[in-house]
């Protein structure tokens, strides 16, 4: 038991929290491999800090230990430039490398290169998935009515994918195309567009913000999102400036089940009006619907499920 507990504590320790490493408070580690945004701590800190910030620009003084914390990225800035830790060697996945764009990682070559080479295997794990009637829905993530998917990351940017729904209802895809790296996206724009031969559809932005990474595999191999929807088939990555807010036009939870359930009963609506309900009756919901049943037509299928 205590072997354990000291194994727990010594690994725990090796993750020390950017707020501590920043030199904003003594002691803080991170038990959330730096997934900032899951963190009840850093919320709290950012408050604190943005609230001392407004004080400071308007003049007021306040007395406490409260009123003495400041943005851990604010406090490195005071550093020499050449000083300044890179926040990839801060989360210990590089040896020492100096923040030469003063924490604006969406402005910085070497961030998107590292995220390329990086983010992509390090977002493939497991997810907890919910079936209904054979289509996955996984936990945790947020969803759009046009079948994108939204996964929080640290600070404020967030991973966008399609779902298995679209997916497996327009079949394997040859390539999937995404603004490049710098772009900006806005929630409910078609931003995203998708090919299999001469078909095309165009996918609605769940979230806006500005894209800070792609997953460039997908613009050859556009079938690797069909294989691994919520992993390896991830589209892009954006820094969001109104997440909250786009958070409130997202789905999550029940209410992706319920929304699942509808579009299901919609699809074998239209699968019985064209092709009669034995073939709906007889598990044609498999992984290429369009494929197995053309006549339902392309245009058709993505303006009534894509909405676009």
């Amino acid at each position: 038991m205590g072997s354990t507990h000291l194994e727990n504590q010594s690994q725990k320790n090796n993750h020390p929290c950017l707020w501590m490493q920043a030199g904003v408070v003594r002691r803080k580690f991170c038990d959330k491999d730096y997934e900032c945004s899951l963190c009840r701590y850093d919320r709290v800190m950012r408050q604190a800090a943005v609230e001392n910030k407004k004080l400071k620009e308007t003049g007021k003084t306040t007395k406490g230990r409260k009123t003495e914390i400041v943005f851990w990225k604010d406090r490195l800035k005071e550093l020499p430039a050449n000083q300044r830790p890179c926040l990839h060697h801060m989360k210990g996945r590089i040896d020492f490398r100096a923040c030469t764009h003063e924490y604006r990682c969406g402005n910085c070559e070497f961030d998107q290169y590292f995220q390329d080479q990086y983010t992509v295997h390090a977002f493939v794990r497991q997810v907890d998935f919910l079936d209904v009637e054979g289509f996955k829905i996984p936990q945790g993530y947020y969803l759009h009515q046009g079948h994108c998917w939204a996964k929080l990351e640290e600070g404020s940017e967030v991973r966008l994918g399609i779902d298995d729904f679209a997916l497996r209802l327009l079949g394997p895809l040859d390539q999937i195309q995404a603004p490049l790296v710098g772009k900006e996206i806005q929630q409910n724009r078609s931003d995203i567009l998708m090919n299999r031969g001469k078909f095309e559809a165009k996918v609605l932005s769940p979230i806006s913000g500005v894209v800070t990474a792609v997953n460039s595999k997908l613009r050859e191999q556009g079938n690797v999102a069909n294989k691994d929807p919520y992993s390896e088939g991830w589209i892009l990555r954006i820094h969001s400036h109104n997440l909250r807010q786009d958070l409130k036009n997202l789905m999550i939870g029940d209410e992706t089940e319920t929304f699942y359930s509808q579009e299901i009963q919609r699809l074998y609506e239209v699968i019985e009006d064209h092709a009669g309900p034995l073939t709906a009756d007889g598990g044609q919901l498999n992984s290429d619907i369009f494929g197995n049943l053309p006549e339902l037509g392309w245009e058709r299928l993505t303006k009534l499920f894509l909405r676009t």
